[in-house]
């Protein structure tokens, strides 16, 4: 039986790990506290769980009462390597939400303190384990297609998802790197683990043009501004009785909104952006991401020495709710191979309950290396960081010009 600290009661930590860990891994795992600056939130999760867990407000304090195993990092993205630091000191290892950190200098730090203590960080990649993104890698790694020469990836975040992100605390490149760190560290991460190299030179552009400072009409939160009725963009989360509780009740505490307006002056990070990425085997990456799309979804193709293999999912819209997903192989035979691929139900495609399975109860085969870590996380977040910095310098980065692996 190993014993879990949540560090940071975020939606991420209720839904992901806190109830999970409650309802179905009680035999291996035990949650022995719940840290935040917010105690309303923290309380909110006790609450939902187990009564019985302490809520702490220091996390210091938590750490020598409860003496964990393990560490789990769910706060605002710029304060993962500070906690992931600290426990790693405590002598316990650490399981982060991606993306691992935010930058160069944090992940530096994360990956020296990881030497010098000799404990482990997991970083959750939930989509490798995924199914349908599974048998990508098994059919690139059985070499279906040759050797991989380029990759085209294209994500779509719709205006349900993507503005929501300009709602939080996401808004800030500060907080979180923008969407190239925050989102994009899950497909970077993809790219990396299904052609099995190593990401090497960047260069990117980005642009804010959707979101942000573009109307006048518009308040500082949805809640109480005038023009709610009007606005395609509003948002009713105060009369969502878990957004109500979680959220609103404990404004008093920290002053975080969740439902501010979209069209802020605040708001720094791009909304629409692309990266090109050299690889260590000369393979070329080609990236886009936007998050004002009709639609949510992504499209992708791999390009090798043998053929083509194209997939992609719908996560919102006309083509959403299909219940298969399907693989396109294109031999140099001029064959057409389709496989069809269940889509599973759960989190992530199925990936969040896998994912789980692998880190609380252990002892599970991991041929394709679906468990990820610090140098995983490294590599996915150091393409995000690199591109902000190539979109803000205009020129090209070098990772290990930044990172010491």
């Amino acid at each position: 039986m190993k014993r879990y600290v949540l560090i940071g009661a975020s939606g991420r930590a209720l839904g992901m790990f806190a109830k999970p860990l409650v309802k179905d891994f009680r035999d291996v795992a035990e949650i022995v506290g719940i840290f935040d600056i917010n105690r309303t939130r923290a309380e909110y999760i006790r609450n939902n769980t187990d009564p019985n867990i302490p809520v702490y407000t220091d996390y210091d304090q938590m750490m020598r009462e409860t003496k964990p195993d393990v560490g789990i990092v769910t706060t605002v993205d710029r304060f993962h390597h500070e906690y992931i630091i600290k426990t790693l000191e405590y002598g316990c290892d650490a399981i982060t939400e991606k993306p691992m950190t935010i930058d160069e200098e944090k992940c530096n730090a994360i990956l020296e303190a990881e030497r010098r203590t000799g404990k482990k960080v997991i970083v959750t990649f939930n989509y490798r384990f995924n199914p349908y993104n599974t048998r990508i890698k098994e059919l690139i790694k059985e070499g279906a297609i040759g050797k991989v020469l380029s990759v085209d990836f294209e994500y779509m975040l719709d205006t349900r998802h993507g503005a929501d992100y300009f709602r939080r605390w996401h808004r800030r490149m500060e907080n979180c790197g923008g969407l190239l760190v925050h989102k994009a560290t899950h497909h970077f991460d993809l790219v990396n683990w299904w052609i099995d190299e190593e990401p090497e030179e960047v260069y990117a552009n980005g642009t804010l043009r959707f979101y942000g400072p573009t109307r006048e009409k518009r308040g500082e939160r949805c809640s109480t501004c005038q023009y709610a009725s009007t606005c395609e963009f509003a948002v009713k989360y105060h009369e969502d009785p878990y957004m109500k509780e979680f959220y609103f009740n404990a404004e008093h505490e920290d002053g975080y909104f969740r439902d501010r307006c979209v069209f802020a002056d605040e708001i720094d990070i791009y909304d629409s952006m692309s990266v090109t990425v050299r690889y260590s085997n000369n393979a070329l990456l080609t990236y886009s991401l936007i998050a004002y799309s009709p639609y949510e979804g992504w499209k992708i193709s791999f390009n090798g020495t043998d053929g083509r293999l194209e997939a992609g999912e719908y996560h919102s819209g006309q083509n959403a709710g299909q219940p298969v997903n399907q693989i396109k192989l294109f031999n140099r035979r001029g064959e057409v191979i389709t496989y069809d691929i269940r889509r599973i139900q759960g989190g992530h495609g199925g990936g969040d309950e896998r994912l789980r399975n692998m880190i609380f109860r252990g002892n599970i085969p991991d041929p394709l290396n679906h468990c990820a870590g610090s140098y995983d996380g490294a590599k996915s977040i150091m393409i995000g960081v690199c591109a902000n910095k190539s979109i803000k310098e205009k020129k090209m980065f070098r990772i290990r010009d930044l990172v010491n692996f």
